[in-house]
C-alpha cells in the first residue's frame, strides 16, 4: 500500500481505542472479546487488501470492512448493555467508531 490511506489509518486508530475495551470485555466474556477483536482486525486487513486491488474486487473488500466495522461497534454496544464496560469507556471509543463508519461509508458509496 503506497502513501497514506485515510480509511486504513482511521481503522488502526479504532483498533488502538478498542484495546482497553477488549481487555475489559475479556474479563467477563472471552468469546465476545475475541469477536470484537476479530471484527476490527477484519476492518484493517480488508482495507489493506482492498487498497491493492482494482474494480469490483476492491469494492468487495471495502464492503466487508464496513460490515466488520458495524460488527465491532455492535460488540462494544452489547458489552455496554451487559455492563462489561463503563459508559466512559464506550464514550471514549464512540468518536473513533463514528469516524470509521463515515470513512467506510464514503468508500462503499463513492460520489458518482
Amino acid at each position: 500500500m503506497k502513501g497514506r490511506f485515510e480509511a486504513y489509518e482511521v481503522a488502526l486508530q479504532v483498533a488502538e481505542a478498542l484495546t482497553p475495551i477488549i481487555a475489559a470485555i475479556a474479563q467477563h466474556d472471552p468469546d465476545l472479546a475475541k469477536q470484537v477483536r476479530k471484527a476490527q482486525a477484519s476492518v484493517v486487513l480488508n482495507l489493506a487488501e482492498g487498497a491493492c486491488r482494482t474494480g469490483r474486487d476492491r469494492n468487495h473488500h471495502y464492503r466487508v470492512a464496513s460490515g466488520s466495522a458495524a460488527e465491532a461497534r455492535g460488540g462494544v454496544r452489547l458489552a455496554l448493555v451487559w455492563q462489561y464496560i463503563t459508559r466512559e469507556m464506550a464514550a471514549a471509543a464512540e468518536p473513533h467508531l463514528d469516524r470509521q463508519a463515515a470513512v467506510l461509508y464514503r468508500l462503499v458509496n463513492p460520489k458518482r
